[in-house]
């Protein structure tokens, strides 16, 4: 994070702290405790919207389940408020995981549907269920009060301005460390992640289950705040309005967290009055029009991108000025300007602000990375002795796709610390076979054993971590993250800690960070990019996104690494560089088969090559004899396009 960034930040929250010391009208406390309270649900929810890319319309359903755990615990309990406010954290959190685990196995729209759904169903069993939450009658609540005390209006907006501030800490530190790089790279490639190790499925749930918790927390103090809650409260468009806060806000971000829940709050309150909304219509057409003028002179915009904007909140401010009332116009300005928002600032206002002030993103593994980039080592491990001949062995393997077999009867044998080539003419099968071998397809029939186990039927990422790895033919990077959070993605498995340990930053957890930078640097050096382990994997040249796949690879310590056409799109020295490359985790015990169009580099690296032709093989041997067979020749090197 930028220093600057991080003064800013720290001053405007000594600043909110500060509130009840400069105003003592319980209005404006009530307000911005209000925006603390759905700040923390924004910290949580932007871990299943800004981080895994999911799209939840649950979370309202989240809000008011803790709210009425809190309301129940008080009214049938008289429970105190140490006691409610974990409890309601633990019932969200329970309820996010009965929503997580059949809800994330479908995507998209769908996830979408069957989290409205829960939402729409929690608020009718909210409204039936008056033997326990009084109906539609709803539940009166009193601040609460510690060891006799009764908490006063400021004491509640400190405690809550506390939890905040807590909520805001963990939720960073998690999203900081292996949690938040998996979750993060579920976004980015979930074929990747599952094949890294990261079991997409699992740690979909994690972040819902957590982000459940944090829902929980401000449903809670939400019921303390207005010491009334009702089920009409938690509807389909407070859902909305907090997926439309992260977004406005800016996702993976908890800055914009706070920004957008400010917004959501206080926007439609400015809306109210003709004379705060023509301020505000004319803040924002001065701010967006010297943001306009700063971004066409450092080249960041055309001036063409900016004029429909700048126009756009200049007519606003006009028309403010021009009207004579506004109830008539309230949701419809306000729906124009999320509308604005979403459309032109699509990383949200703090994505806007810091790209205009170029503000560097960067956690705490960037920083740490720049404290160790000199002593990491080369770090590939020997994968195992030779005692064994055979590593991998594959026999009948079928694959079939309605009436198409892809791959038909192929029967393939790798030897320990050998580099076996596999070859043949686009659509042969080759890339089949190691979806195949990586557990994205399961065979239609036939067996595949490595190290004397059967792979047939298992996860990609209990593959992946049972020595496994693979490169894509078509790139496969976490693009927003940097070289070196790549490879900390390949060495999540060497992660002991949990969320407490994160959480409280014990020393097991700093130890096994501090443990995965030295040996992500390390890896980084091995295939010659130290130097670029702070810059994001989507800014590289293409040949070094190749190198930085297989170096995330080789995080898994694996004993068998599938390298999927990585010379495709490389020049001469690039290829050249990747040939000494591969023969330097072969000399390191890594057991690698590869398949590539290029024939000089099979030829001259490859100790034995086996040839696919329509899914079947054709031809197995030493380079030089499948060179001179006469088959691979009318099939493939004589024949077809490579």
């Amino acid at each position: 994070m930028n220093r600057k960034f991080l003064v800013v930040s720290v001053l405007c929250l000594a600043a909110l702290g500060a509130v009840p010391l400069f105003t003592h009208n319980p209005y404006y406390i009530h307000l911005i405790a209000t925006v603390m309270i759905y700040a923390i649900l924004l910290f949580g929810l932007d871990i299943v919207v800004g981080y895994t890319g999911q799209v939840s319309l649950g979370h309202a359903g989240l809000f008011g389940i803790g709210a009425y755990t809190t309301g129940v615990l008080f009214m049938k309990l008289s429970a105190p408020l140490w006691l409610i406010l974990p409890a309601s954290i633990a019932v969200t959190a329970g309820f996010g995981a009965l929503l997580a685990l059949p809800a994330l196995r479908v995507t998209g729209p769908y996830l979408a549907m069957v989290t409205l759904a829960f939402g729409t169903i929690i608020q009718i069993l909210i409204n039936e269920m008056d033997f326990l939450t009084e109906g539609p009658l709803g539940i009166k609540i009193p601040k609460p009060s510690v060891a006799g005390y009764q908490i006063t209006e400021s004491d509640f907006y400190w405690m809550v301005f506390t939890l905040m501030l807590l909520s805001l800490i963990v939720a960073h530190r998690i999203l900081k460390s292996q949690f938040g790089r998996a979750f993060e790279a579920l976004r980015g490639s979930p074929v990747a992640s599952d094949c890294m190790g990261v079991s997409v499925y699992r740690y979909k749930v994690y972040a819902f289950v957590i982000s459940a918790g944090f829902a929980g927390l401000a449903g809670s103090l939400y019921a303390y705040s207005e010491q009334y809650i009702s089920p009409n409260t938690y509807n389909f468009e407070l859902t909305v309005l907090f997926l439309l806060a992260v977004i406005m806000g800016g996702r993976k971000t908890r800055t914009g967290a706070l920004l957008g829940a400010t917004v959501v709050v206080m926007l439609p309150q400015l809306l109210d009055d003709l004379d705060s909304f023509r301020i505000v219509a004319s803040a924002l057409a001065v701010l967006i029009t010297v943001g306009a003028i700063i971004g066409v002179a450092k080249k960041m915009v055309s001036p063409k991108t900016m004029a429909i904007p700048v126009g756009g909140v200049i007519a606003l401010a006009g028309f403010s000025f021009w009207l004579d009332s506004i109830t008539d116009w309230r949701l419809s300005i306000f729906g124009l300007m999320i509308l604005f928002v979403v459309y032109y600032l699509p990383d949200g206002i703090v994505g806007f602000v810091r790209n205009l002030l170029n503000f560097r993103k960067g956690g705490r593994a960037t920083r740490s990375a720049s404290v160790v980039v000199e002593s990491g080592k080369d770090a590939v491990v020997v994968a195992a002795s030779a005692g064994e001949a055979s590593l991998l062995v594959a026999k009948g393997v079928v694959m079939q796709f309605g009436g198409l077999k892809a791959i038909n009867q192929v029967d393939l044998l790798v030897k320990r610390g050998t580099i076996h080539g596999l070859i043949g003419p686009n659509g042969s099968g080759k890339s089949t076979i190691m979806n195949v071998l990586t557990g994205i397809y399961v065979p239609t029939a036939g067996s595949i054993e490595f190290s004397g186990h059967s792979v047939v039927g298992r996860t990609s990422s209990d593959i992946a971590l049972s020595g496994i790895a693979r490169t894509f033919q078509n790139v496969q990077l976490f693009g927003e993250m940097t070289a070196l959070q790549n490879i900390q993605v390949g060495l999540h498995h060497t992660f002991d800690s949990n969320i407490v340990d994160v959480s409280l930053h014990t020393p097991r957890y700093k130890r096994e960070e501090l443990a995965a930078i030295d040996r992500g640097m390390g890896l980084l050096r091995f295939v010659g990019l130290e130097a670029l382990a702070l810059e994001e994997a989507r800014n590289l040249p293409y040949g070094k996104q190749r190198l930085l796949e297989i170096a995330r690879a080789l995080a898994l310590d694996p004993q068998l690494l599938l390298l999927d056409e990585p010379a495709a799109g490389l020049t001469a020295p690039d290829i050249k560089e990747l040939i000494s490359i591969i023969c330097k985790i072969r000399d390191h015990g890594i057991t690698v088969i590869l398949i590539e169009h290029h024939m000089d580099v099979v030829m001259s690296i490859c100790d034995t090559v086996s040839v696919l032709d329509f899914g079947q093989k054709i031809a197995e041997g030493r380079p030089t004899e499948v060179q001179a067979n006469e088959k691979v020749i009318e099939a493939y090197l004589g024949g077809q396009t490579a």
